[in-house]
């Protein structure tokens, strides 16, 4: 505020929501945390709730999925890559023997977390449009970023092997923490 910062886009993310109760998770949806990732950006955001009524700094929470893809003029890199769909492609090419897959006794029809992707280059709109709504007088909002549609980690799999006509090998790893 001293700097006369009067808005604020904020990327937050959907794991301030925590397991979800039912789904398609909307943005009034309990926020239960399971880990210190999602209870940092559920305190950030609280933060941003109490500085706009006390001090009227508006801002845009985007909740964001799981971003996926890359852009022509950015292009995408990691190391070490952690993210599926990089490891997928990196499993189908032979760079990497196998894609770890996390856990596969989820309440899921093939076991396996489903996760709603959005591109990258969608969240980079999104930003511009938070931006023009609060410079147009807009209030504070939460928005949540994603497609809305689940694809879990085997049908991502089982796609790449369809699209690249590959063979991918999969290792089941336990379940991650949180």
């Amino acid at each position: 505020l001293k700097s006369g910062v009067r808005r604020v886009v904020f990327s937050s993310t959907c794991a301030t929501y925590g397991e979800p109760q039912q789904v398609p998770i909307s943005e009034d949806h309990p926020q239960q945390p399971t880990n210190p990732y999602g209870w940092s950006k559920l305190m950030m955001e609280r933060i941003m709730e109490s500085y706009d009524a006390a001090y009227g700094l508006r801002f845009v929470a985007l909740r964001y999925f799981n971003a996926a893809g890359a852009t022509h003029e950015l292009g995408e890199l990691h190391e070490p890559e952690t993210h599926l769909i990089p490891n997928v492609l990196r499993a189908a090419l032979g760079e990497i023997s196998a894609v770890s897959v996390f856990g596969n006794d989820y309440p899921t029809p093939d076991g396996t977390p489903i996760r709603d992707y959005i591109h990258v280059a969608d969240l980079g709109e999104a930003h511009i449009l938070a931006l023009d709504h609060l410079r147009a007088g807009g209030s504070s909002e939460r928005i949540n970023l994603g497609n809305g549609q689940g694809y879990s980690v085997m049908e991502v799999i089982e796609t790449a092997r369809q699209v690249t006509g590959r063979p991918i090998t999969v290792k089941i790893e336990p379940r991650r923490a949180g």
